[in-house]
C-alpha cells in the first residue's frame, strides 16, 4: 500500500511503540490520529510529532470505556475522515506470580488489551469494510504464543488476542482488509517499569523503532499480499 496522504489511527500513541509506530507512519507521509487515556500526554506526543512537520491529530480515549470509543471514532470521521489504517497497540501488563496478580489486575489486562482492541477494531472496521479496503494492525507480544513464568494474565489477554486477530483476518480477507498482528519480544519501553519488572540487558533487547519498521514494511507491501503474522525478536537478548 502507499502510505502517503493516508490516514492511519495508533491507540496508546503517547509513548514507547505506540508513539514510535505514529512517527514513523507520519515520516512515511501519512496523516496520523493518536489517542491514550491522559489527554495531556496525547497533546504532547501530537506537538513531538508536529514539531518535526508531520501531520498529526490527538484525542484522549480509553479503550476500557465503549462509550469513550464510540465518541472518538465520530470525532476521527468528523475530524480526518475514516481511517485506511488503524494499529491496535494500547496495552498493558502485570507481571508477578499467578497468586499475586489481584483480580482487579486481571480485569483491568484484559478490558485493555483484549476487550479494547475488540472494541476499536469494531468501532473503525465497517467503513473499512465498505470501502473494501483497509488495514487492522495489532500489536501482541511473543508471549501471545508461548506463556513465561509471571505472565499468567498478560499472556493470557495476548493469546486471546491472537485468536481474534486470526479468526478475523480470515472474515474480513475477502473485503480486502488486512488484518497484521505484530509479536515483538522484549522491547525496552515504560512498560516494564508498570509492570513491576526490570531488565537488565536493555542495551541487547529491541527498541520501539524496531516494531514500528516491522510494521511500516507489512503495510508496504503489494495490496495483493497479506503477511498474517510476524515475529520480531532481539537477535541476541
Amino acid at each position: 500500500m502507499e502510505l502517503t496522504g493516508k490516514l492511519a489511527v495508533v491507540t496508546g500513541g503517547t509513548s514507547g511503540i505506540g508513539e514510535a509506530i505514529a512517527q514513523r507512519l507520519a515520516a512515511d507521509g501519512m496523516r496520523v490520529v493518536i489517542c491514550g487515556r491522559d489527554p495531556k500526554r496525547v497533546a504532547e506526543a501530537v506537538e513531538r510529532i508536529t514539531s518535526r512537520g508531520f501531520d498529526a491529530l490527538g484525542h484522549g480515549c480509553d479503550v476500557r470505556s465503549e462509550e469513550e470509543i464510540r465518541a472518538f471514532g465520530d470525532w476521527v470521521r468528523d475530524t480526518a475522515g475514516d481511517p485506511d489504517v488503524l494499529v491496535n497497540n494500547a496495552g498493558l501488563g502485570y507481571l508477578a506470580s499467578f497468586l499475586d496478580v489481584t483480580v482487579e489486575q486481571i480485569d483491568e489486562t484484559f478490558a485493555v488489551n483484549v476487550r479494547g482492541t475488540m472494541l476499536m477494531t469494531r468501532e473503525f472496521l465497517p467503513g473499512m469494510l465498505a470501502r473494501e479496503s483497509g488495514h487492522i494492525v495489532n500489536i501482541s507480544s511473543i508471549s501471545g504464543k508461548n506463556g513465561f513464568a509471571g505472565g499468567t494474565a498478560y499472556s493470557a489477554s495476548k493469546h486471546a488476542v491472537m485468536g481474534f486477530a486470526g479468526s478475523l483476518m480470515l472474515e474480513v480477507r475477502k473485503s480486502n482488509v488486512r488484518v497484521v498482528t505484530v509479536c515483538p519480544g522484549s522491547v525496552e519501553t515504560p512498560f516494564f517499569d508498570k509492570a513491576g519488572m526490570e531488565i537488565s540487558n536493555a542495551e541487547r533487547i529491541l527498541k520501539p523503532d524496531d516494531v514500528a519498521e516491522t510494521v511500516v514494511a507489512a503495510l508496504k507491501l503489494p495490496d495483493r499480499a497479506l503477511v498474517s503474522e510476524l515475529h520480531i525478536r532481539p537477535t541476541n537478548p
